[in-house]
This record gives structure tokens, sequence and C-alpha cells, in this order.
């Protein structure tokens, strides 16, 4: 089987000393691959929630990602390799992918890790020496798991936040957004 050119390319870290928060995504998807950006597939709503939620003081899409570090914002991934979902991921990718976003905590310091989608964090829970969350929420409830959690990593707290991708049907956008203002509201006070 001949492999597809992008899933050779790796997306750049945006990543500064002394932000405020870092978000990690699971992996780059195929579109994000292509261009050189997070989060940049078509239907993917986190740049407008970055904004909505006033996180960033601007509207910015997936080309401004380099900015981020200008408000004190980072991003990374969980798993550097793209694929087209996170079917084709293995156990052993996300046990790598830790060690390597736990290496980049202890050096950039930032004061929150935010986890970009439920999936990451149940991966790296385990990691940490916890017990999985649970892996469905009841209809029409708030998921437990959202928000700011429990573990410190190197001094970052854990804040877990919806995935914005267009094929998230688990939360509608005014929930994500709750989410994303839930960030913004606790970024302001520490």
């Amino acid at each position: 089987m001949i492999e597809p050119a992008w899933s050779r390319l790796r997306l750049r870290d945006r990543i500064a000393p002394g932000l405020r928060v870092l978000f990690v995504g699971i992996n780059p998807g195929v579109r994000s691959a292509e261009t050189g950006h997070h989060f940049a597939g078509i239907s993917n709503r986190f740049w407008r929630l970055l904004c909505e939620s006033k996180l960033v003081p601007e509207p910015i899409t997936y080309v401004d990602d380099a900015r981020l570090p200008e408000w004190g914002l980072g991003i990374t991934n969980l798993i550097a390799r793209p694929s087209p979902g996170i079917d084709d991921l293995s156990p052993p990718e996300y046990v790598e992918g830790w060690r390597k976003l736990e290496k980049k905590i202890r050096r950039y310091q930032p004061a929150v890790v935010a986890l970009v989608g439920v999936t990451v964090y149940r991966a790296i829970v385990p990691l940490l020496g916890g017990a999985p969350p649970p892996r469905r929420r009841a209809a029409g409830t708030a998921d437990s798991v959202l928000g700011l959690r429990p573990e410190i990593v190197h001094g970052a707290r854990l804040f877990v936040l919806p995935n914005p991708s267009g094929r998230n049907a688990n939360f509608s956008y005014a929930e994500m957004l709750d989410a994303f203002k839930a960030l913004k509201r606790y970024v302001g006070k520490a």
C-alpha cells in the first residue's frame, strides 16, 4: 500500500514560555496536515469559539495559528501523526504522545493545559494513574468531564473542552461555547 503524502507531514507547535493556556488536540486531521495549520478542517469551529469566548481579542482563523502566543496561548497535539480519524491511532501512540507532551508542559510551564476533546482526557488520565471517566453522558445533561479537572501536571491545571470538529455530535455549539467561556473565566482569575 502506498502511503499518502500527507501522512508524513507534521504540524509545528505554537508554544512559547509563559503561556496562560496550552491547547492540546488529539492529532491533526488530513486538511490540517496539508495546510500546515492546526484545526484547519472546513467544519471545525475551534477558531470561531476562541473569538466568541473572548480568549482572543479579534477574529482569527487557522492561518493565524502562529499568532496564538501573542495572547498567551499555545497549541500542540497529543499525537503528531495526522490521520483521517482517531480510529487510525494505536494505544502505543497515545503513550508515546503523552511522554512528549509531558516534556513540553514541563519545559514551557503553561498555567492551564486545555485538552481539546474528551477523548484526549480519557486517553491521558490512565497515564496519570487515574481511572478513566465514564464513556457517555446522559441525554440532556452536561458532561461532568468538561471544565477544570483535579489533575495537575508540572504545575499546570487540566481543563477539558469539547472537540470542536464538525463531526462532534455530542455537544451543541452553545455547549461548546459555554465550555470555552468557562476556560476564559478561569484563566482570567488565575
